[in-house]
C-alpha cells in the first residue's frame, strides 16, 4: 500500500484502435515490465479500464459470471495528440478520455472537467506471475523465503503461492468529491471514512461472530463498489476484483466541516468564474491476485449511476410478494409441533406473517436436504398446513457436506468431482457444524448444475413448492481455518487457487440455489434464497447483515449498513430484528421492529442460547407496538413491491440515503440516521433508550411534508424535533411534484389514495400475480400512474394483468373548504357526484374525500 512508486509510461506509438476499445502498452523502465492497458467506453456511460500483463507465462484470473452481459463499447476516435498525451472521444464528444505518457495516468473528463484520474499518484502496481522452475533457477525464489513472498505462515497455517506473489493496485483521483460512499459489508458510518491515520477498508468475506462495531474489517459479503457524490454530479468506482482487496481512502482535507464549508464556497462563487477543484477524494486500491478491472461509472446524477451499475452487473430481481412481509426465524425451532404452535400463536394475537424458517437443527445430523427423523417425521404435512394460510417454510443449506461414506449425497459429491481440493490435488476437509465436512465447489458450472437438481421435488424428500431456501456459512465459514475460513491455496474448478475467488464463493452458491428453485418450478415460479455472503450481482438474490447483537448500538448501526448495501446494488437487504446475540428488553425489541419494518427484507431471528422471543412474550403493550408496527408493514406492502418493480426496471434502490433524493443538498450528504423509502416516504428509526423525542432532518426547501398519521403539514429544510412513545414508528410521508404517490391498496384491505393539494403529485402503483414469471413472459402485471395537478387526478394503466383491487377512497391533502362536487371521468362519460362526507380525522374516517380545485389552503381536511 506505501511503494516503492513505480514511473509506468505509456508508450503512445503502440496505439490500436479497435471497435470496442483502445489498446496501449505500458513500460515500467526499472523492471522493465510491460503491461497491457485497455479502455473501453460503453454507451451506458461507464468507462472500462482493464491492465494485465502483456505476455503473462500463463493467464491471470479474471472474474467472470458478474457481468450479466458483454457491455455494447462505443468506438473512439483521436481528438488530438501531441507527444505527450494522446485525447480520445466518443459519439457526441460530451466525455474524453486523455492518456498521458509520462508518469502515465488516463483522465476522464466531462466537457473540460476532469472528473477522475486513473494513477494520479502514480500507486499503479503490477505483480507478474512467476513460473515456479524457472523462478527457482533465476534466484527469484530463495530456498529461504524470508519476505514470505512465496511461502507465508499465519498463526499455524502455511501459505504456499503457486506462482509467487502477484498483487495488483492503482490509485485513483475524484476530483471535486468529499463524500463517498458504498464498499459494504463493513458495521460503519455510510460515509466512508478516511484511513489516513488507520486500516484500510477490508474486503474479504469471514463468518465474523458478533462483528466489532466502527471497523473497517471485512464481513460477510463484499461489493467493490465506491459512490462519490457532490452537489452537482454522481460518479462510481467499481473495481473487479474477488480476492482480498484493500482500499484506502484520502479526503484532500479530512476535516468534514472543512469540506464542507469549501464546497459551499465554491458553489457560490460558481457564477462569477470557473473554479479549479480544490477539493478532492484519493481512492487507492490493492488487490492479493488477479488483473485490474475498472469500471468509471459517470452518472451524472444518483439516478443513473444506479442504472449504469444495474446494466453492468444485474438488476434487482423482483421478489415473490410474501417474502416482503414478515418473517419469523429462530435457531432452532424444536420440531413439528413447535412449529405449528409458533404459527398458531400469530393468528391467536392477530399478527400478520408469511414466513417461519427452520435453521440447522431440523436435519438428520446436520446433513442438508434430509429431516430429522424424530422431530419432523412429516415436513410435507407441515408445509401443507402453513400454505392452507398462505405461508411458507425456509430451511437452511449450507455449503459444507457432512463427511460420511454411508450418505449418497457425499458419495455423489466426491465420486463426481464436485469438491474443493487442497493443494496436493486431495479433497479438502474442514470443520464445521456436521463435524469433519467437504466443500462444494460452486465455481464449476457442473457443480452448480448438479447441486440445483437437488431441489427438485423428487430428489429433496419433503419438499413442496412452498418451501425456499437459506443459504448460510457460505463465505465460506471453516472452523480453525485460517481467519475461519478456507486456506487460500486450496484449489478450485480450473486450476485456480481459492485466493483468486475467495469473495465469489457466497455468491456461487446463492447461484446454484436460486437456478436449482427456478427449475424445481419449471421456470414458472420465482425463487427466494436468503444468503449471508454475497458479491458484486448478488443483488439478483438476497442477503441479511449477519450476526448481530441485541444492543442498542448494533441497533443503530444497522441503518448505515443497510444503506451502504443499498448504494451497492444490494436492495433487498435487512438486519435481524432484535439482535441475533443476547436477550433484548422490551423496549430494544419494540424498538428494532419499528427500524426493521421499515427496511426491505424483514426478519426476526435469534440464537439457539437466546430466550425465546415470539411477539407475544413480553406483556400485553410490548405485544400491542409490535402487532401494529407489523400490521403497518402490511399496509404498505404495495409501496414496497412498487418501489421493487422500480429496482428491478432501473437499478433504483427502496432504500435510499437523502442525498439520493436531494443531491444538492449538502446538509444531506452525512446523514446515516434516517432515509428515504422510495420518494415518498421519510423514516427516522428511534435507537436511543428511553427517548421522548426524536430530531428530524425535514430536507428540500420548497417540499411539503406530511404526518403518516395526523397528516399535519411540514416545510421542508429544518430540523423537526418530533415526541415520541413505545409505539411511535417515525415515518413521514413526502407528496410533492417530484414525490411518489403513498398507496394501501391490498388484496385484502383495498383502501385510501392520498394526493397533496399544493403543487401536485405523480407516483404509480405496481401489481401483479406476487409469485410466477408471467409479468415478464406474458406482460402479466399491471401498472398504474397517477398524476394530480391543478385540482385534477389523472390515472393511466399499463400491462395484462386483471386484478381486483379497487381504490375505495381518495384524501386529498390541504384543503381548505369544502368541495361541492366531484366530476369522474371514465372513457369519456362524465359522472356528477356530491360530496356526503370530508374527511376530517384521517385515522378514523374512510370515506371519500375531494377538495375544491381552487383552494389555496395548506391546512389538511
Amino acid at each position: 500500500m506505501q511503494g516503492p512508486d513505480l514511473r509506468y509510461r505509456a508508450l503512445l506509438d503502440t496505439l490500436v484502435l479497435t471497435e470496442r476499445r483502445a489498446l496501449f502498452e505500458l513500460l515500467e523502465p526499472d523492471t522493465q515490465r510491460r503491461l497491457l492497458l485497455s479502455v473501453a467506453p460503453c454507451r451506458s456511460g461507464t468507462v472500462r479500464i482493464l491492465i494485465d500483463e502483456l505476455q503473462p507465462f500463463k493467464a491471470r484470473y479474471r472474474v467472470p459470471d458478474v457481468i450479466t452481459g458483454e457491455p455494447q463499447c462505443e468506438q473512439l476516435r483521436v481528438e488530438r495528440q501531441t507527444k505527450d498525451s494522446v485525447t480520445l472521444t466518443w459519439s457526441s464528444g460530451r466525455h474524453r478520455v486523455c492518456v498521458w505518457h509520462l508518469p502515465f495516468r488516463l483522465e476522464i473528463l466531462s466537457g473540460d472537467e476532469v472528473v477522475v484520474t486513473f494513477n494520479s499518484k502514480g500507486k499503479l502496481w503490477f505483480e507478474a506471475l512467476q513460473d515456479p522452475s524457472r523462478a527457482a533457477s533465476n534466484g527469484s525464489k530463495p530456498q529461504d523465503d524470508d519476505a514470505g513472498l512465496w511461502k507465508e505462515t499465519f498463526q499455524q497455517f502455511v501459505d504456499i503461492k503457486a506462482n509467487g506473489p502477484t498483487s495488483i493496485g492503482a490509485d485513483l483521483r475524484l476530483h471535486g468529491f468529499s463524500h463517498v460512499y458504498g464498499l459494504p459489508e463493513h458495521a460503519d458510518s455510510l460515509q466512508l471514512r478516511d484511513t489516513s491515520e488507520g486500516a484500510p477498508y477490508r474486503l474479504y468475506n469471514l463468518d465474523v461472530f458478533a462483528y466489532a462495531l466502527y471497523s473497517r474489517l471485512g464481513l460477510y459479503g463484499s461489493v467493490p463498489l465506491l459512490v462519490a457524490h457532490k452537489p452537482d454530479r454522481t460518479v462510481g468506482v467499481f473495481w473487479l476484483n474477488a480476492s482480498e482487496t484493500f482500499v484506502n481512502v484520502h479526503y484532500s482535507s479530512s476535516d468534514p466541516q472543512v469540506n464542507f464549508a469549501v464546497e459551499s464556497l465554491s458553489c457560490l462563487l460558481a457564477p462569477f468564474r470557473t473554479p479549479k477543484h480544490t477539493l478532492h477524494t484519493d481512492v487507492h486500491w490493492l488487490s492479493e491476485s488477479g488483473v485490474i478491472d475498472c469500471m468509471i461509472l459517470l452518472g451524472p446524477d444518483p439516478q443513473q449511476l444506479f442504472t449504469q451499475y444495474a446494466q453492468l452487473t444485474g438488476y434487482q430481481a423482483l421478489p415473490p410478494l410474501f417474502s416482503l412481509g414478515y418473517h419469523q426465524c429462530r435457531w432452532n425451532y424444536n420440531d413439528e409441533a413447535d412449529v405449528r404452535a409458533v404459527d398458531a400463536g400469530f393468528d391467536r394475537h392477530n399478527i400478520p406473517y408469511d414466513v417461519i424458517w427452520l435453521d440447522i437443527e431440523h436435519t438428520d445430523g446436520k446433513r442438508y436436504f434430509t429431516w430429522d427423523p424424530a422431530l419432523f417425521p412429516d415436513p410435507v404435512g407441515l408445509q401443507r398446513h402453513l400454505e392452507q394460510k398462505k405461508r411458507k417454510l425456509v430451511v437452511i443449506s449450507d455449503p459444507h457436506i457432512k463427511v460420511d461414506p454411508d450418505w449418497s449425497l457425499y458419495c455423489e459429491a466426491r465420486d463426481g468431482g464436485h469438491f474443493v481440493k487442497d493443494r496436493d490435488g486431495q479433497i479438502y476437509q474442514g470443520s464445521c457444524w456436521p463435524g469433519e465436512s467437504c466443500y462444494l465447489d460452486y465455481s464449476s458450472p457442473a457443480t452448480r448444475a448438479w447441486y440445483s437438481r437437488h431441489f427438485a421435488l423428487n430428489k429433496y424428500k419433503g419438499s413442496t413448492p412452498s418451501l425456499f431456501v437459506w443459504n448460510d456459512m457460505n463465505e465460506p465459514s471453516v472452523f480453525g481455518g485460517p481467519e475461519q475460513t478456507m486456506p487460500k491455496d486450496a484449489v478450485h474448478y480450473g486450476g485456480w487457487e481459492h485466493r483468486e475467488l475467495h469473495n465469489l464463493y457466497g455468491f456461487y452458491q446463492h447461484m446454484a440455489t436460486v437456478e436449482g428453485l427456478i427449475t424445481r418450478s419449471g421456470g414458472s415460479e420465482r425463487p427466494f434464497v436468503l444468503s449471508r455472503s454475497f458479491f458484486a450481482g448478488s443483488q439478483r438474490f438476497a442477503v441479511w447483515t449477519g450476526d448481530n447483537v441485541a444492543t442498542w448500538e448494533y441497533l443503530k448501526i444497522s441503518i448505515p449498513m443497510v444503506l451502504s448495501l443499498s448504494v451497492a446494488g444490494i436492495a433487498f437487504c435487512g438486519a435481524d430484528v432484535g439482535g441475533f446475540v443476547q436477550d433484548p428488553e422490551p423496549e430494544l425489541l419494540v424498538r428494532w421492529y419499528q427500524a426493521g419494518s421499515l427496511q426491505p427484507f424483514f426478519r426476526g431471528h435469534s440464537a439457539i442460547e437466546t430466550k425465546r422471543r415470539e411477539p407475544w412474550l413480553f406483556g400485553d403493550e410490548v405485544t400491542a407496538a409490535i402487532r401494529a408496527v407489523i400490521q403497518q408493514r402490511y399496509c404498505l406492502l404495495p409501496y414496497w413491491y412498487t418501489l421493487f418493480h422500480q429496482a428491478h426496471t432501473s437499478g433504483l434502490p427502496p432504500l435510499r440515503p437523502l442525498w439520493v433524493e436531494f443531491p444538492r443538498e449538502q446538509s444531506t450528504f452525512t446523514v446515516d440516521n434516517q432515509y428515504m423509502i422510495g420518494g415518498a416516504l421519510l423514516a427516522c428509526p428511534v435507537t436511543e433508550p428511553g427517548a421522548q423525542e426524536v430530531t428530524v432532518v425535514l430536507p428540500g426547501t420548497s417540499e411539503i411534508w406530511y404526518d403518516v398519521h395526523s397528516a399535519e403539514t411540514y416545510k421542508g429544510g429544518k430540523t423537526l424535533t418530533l415526541p415520541v412513545t413505545l409505539d411511535t414508528v417515525s415515518v413521514d410521508p413526502h407528496l410533492q411534484s417530484r414525490g411518489g404517490v403513498v398507496t394501501k391498496l391490498s388484496d385484502q384491505n383495498p383502501d385510501c389514495l392520498p394526493l397533496p393539494l399544493q403543487g401536485g403529485a405523480a407516483g404509480e402503483l405496481y401489481l401483479d400475480d406476487g409469485h410466477s414469471f408471467s409479468y415478464r413472459d406474458r406482460k402479466a402485471f399491471c401498472l398504474r400512474r397517477f398524476s394530480m395537478l391543478s385540482g385534477r387526478l389523472n390515472a393511466s394503466e399499463e400491462g395484462d394483468f386483471e386484478c381486483d383491487g379497487v381504490i375505495q377512497s381518495v384524501t386529498i391533502l390541504g384543503v381548505k373548504s369544502k368541495p361541492s362536487t366531484v366530476t369522474v371521468r371514465v372513457s369519456g362519460e362524465e359522472l356528477s357526484m356530491y360530496v356526503r362526507h370530508v374527511r376530517t380525522d384521517i385515522q378514523k374516517d374512510k370515506n371519500l374525500s375531494c377538495t375544491n380545485p381552487h383552494s389555496q389552503a395548506q391546512q389538511p381536511m
